[in-house]
């Protein structure tokens, strides 16, 4: 179920051995072909309502190859200030270039702290 409400959750999504209260669910990131805007577009032509992103997802994968990938990482939540960069730097240091940007970080919390005792702001 797509986003549903509190009541919603505790009256519909209970898994059995999980506590009350919690729940399974999905956090992912989508890579979309063009085709999602065609059947967006479709969708609300006649009269502009609330779609389904999830129905999209459907329709998307019955008409042409749709693939995913699991990866077992952590959650960040952009939605929290400095959560987007939390994410952003996660995502660089564990890349193939990680020690050239933490070598870069570093430099950065250098210089701010050679410039917060000289009192200049960077």
């Amino acid at each position: 179920m797509e986003k549903p409400t509190p009541t919603e959750a505790e009256q519909t999504l209970n898994i059995s051995g999980l506590r009350s209260g919690y729940y399974l669910c999905f956090f992912g990131m989508h890579v979309l072909t063009p085709t999602v805007m065609e059947i967006l577009a479709r969708r609300l032509e006649p009269e502009p309502r609330r779609v389904s992103f999830s129905s999209v997802l459907n329709e998307l994968a019955a008409r042409e190859q749709y693939l995913a990938f699991q990866q077992n990482s952590r959650r960040y939540d952009i939605g929290v200030k400095y959560g987007l960069f939390r994410a952003q730097l996660a995502l660089a240091l564990a890349g193939k270039d990680s020690e050239t940007v933490l070598a870069q970080l570093l430099e950065l919390i250098a210089l701010r702290e050679t410039d917060h005792h000289t009192g200049q702001r960077v």
